[in-house]
């Protein structure tokens, strides 16, 4: 049981790095810009793949769905050439996904640095605001 879950985790990664290459070099006719896969699950049985992408510049978010739409439509002919590629019995059917994580990521830290910013201010503040009382005091 142990095995087939390396096995699987090796397919995976191998898979994501044959598709980011099949992406830049085969499938240049999309319109979709540049595309990064950042993650591939393969199902246990091989069977079914789900590639996680993103997009460079994908501020708009009609600009994923129709990148990811794109990539849906072009995934006969990328599972094909991934066939030519890997060396697999069957090779898994394709699912491609905006993955969001990034973007979320990017807000999360942001969100940070905004408390960080507002904390440094409060304190400044505050600083100012005993000093101006300490001064009133003498």
């Amino acid at each position: 049981m142990h095995k087939e879950y390396n096995r699987t985790q090796r397919i995976a990664q191998n898979m994501q790095k044959e598709i980011a290459i099949i992406l830049q070099r085969e499938i240049t006719d999309l319109n979709v810009g540049m595309t990064t896969v950042s993650n591939v699950k393969v199902s246990r049985d091989l069977a079914y793949a789900k590639i996680f992408v993103t997009f460079l510049n994908d501020q708009i978010p009609e600009q994923d769905k129709t990148g990811v739409r794109m990539l849906q439509d072009a995934a006969g002919r990328i599972r094909s050439l991934l066939g030519q590629v890997m060396r697999l019995r069957v090779v898994p059917e394709l699912t491609f996904v905006y993955d969001n994580s990034l973007m979320k990521g990017i807000r999360v830290t942001n969100l940070v640095n905004q408390v960080v910013q507002n904390d440094r201010l409060r304190r400044s503040i505050s600083q100012v605001y005993k000093t101006d009382n300490e001064d009133q005091e003498n």
